[in-house]
């Protein structure tokens, strides 16, 4: 069973599932499940291999899907679900193959087909860091600099850094995800229809959704929007949380 956060209390609206990326975390979308609260219980989810949930053999969007049929089912049988990037493609899994589980769906930044680029590189550069001996996020921060230049993805990557464990440790099955790495950037190539409302989210400075996938978006999900956050990439979410905030809050009301 996923570890899960519950922001809130449940209310008549079914509740919002946050499923991060990647990498990622529940942690990592505390303000926005927070903010997000205000109206409905929020759950937000560790994936498998990922923060405090279980560390497993497989990682295909078949295996996320059915955790995430699991939360669902333990918390009322019905969501909204909103998921970014692999937790996106998760998030398209489930409802083309459980559409019971959902009423609406966000998608943000991510299409449902294969994608030619690879994550195995920033799996390597971390698997490199000598973590014994480590005290401060700041001295992995300045060991990863020169294998990861950008700033905002260390400091992305930091926070699964668990340096209250002794060795400090990864919150992420390193070894796993990059050897399911073809199948996290893939698309399984699932068939099927969801009707319901469905958001595709993108940030107008990402390349990850393109024009060319917006006939396999409408053929899986007839009842699509797309829409555009100015200014934010793929990390739309963290580059401009308020404007990805009050895009949900349309959307969902």
């Amino acid at each position: 069973m996923l570890t899960t956060i519950l922001h809130g209390a449940p209310t008549a609206e079914p509740p919002l599932l946050i499923v991060h990326g990647l990498f990622g975390s529940a942690r990592n979308w505390g303000v926005i499940a927070r903010r997000l609260s205000d109206a409905r219980q929020v759950i937000a989810v560790d994936m498998r291999n990922h923060g405090d949930s279980p560390w497993t053999e497989a990682h295909g969007y078949e295996d996320l899907a059915d955790d995430l049929a699991c939360v669902i089912r333990t918390n009322g049988g019905r969501a909204d679900v909103l998921g970014h990037s692999m937790g996106g493609k998760a998030a398209m899994q489930l409802t083309l193959t459980q559409p019971a589980l959902l009423r609406r769906l966000i998608v943000a930044d991510i299409a449902p087909v294969a994608y030619g680029h690879s994550q195995s590189h920033l799996v390597q550069a971390l698997q490199s860091l000598p973590l014994a001996g480590l005290t401060t996020r700041g001295e992995a921060d300045a060991q990863l600099a020169e294998a990861i230049p950008d700033d905002g993805t260390r400091a992305f990557l930091l926070q699964s850094l668990d340096l209250k464990a002794s060795p400090p440790r990864w919150k992420l099955n390193l070894s796993l995800l990059e050897e399911e790495m073809d199948r996290i950037t893939g698309w399984p190539g699932t068939t099927g229809q969801f009707d319901g409302p469905t958001l595709f989210l993108a940030g107008a400075n990402s390349d990850y959704i393109q024009p060319e996938h917006r006939e396999i978006i409408k053929t899986l999900f007839p009842n699509a929007k797309q829409a555009k956050i100015p200014g934010a990439g793929h990390w739309l979410h963290a580059e401009k949380p308020r404007e990805f905030e009050a895009a949900i809050r349309a959307f969902l009301s």
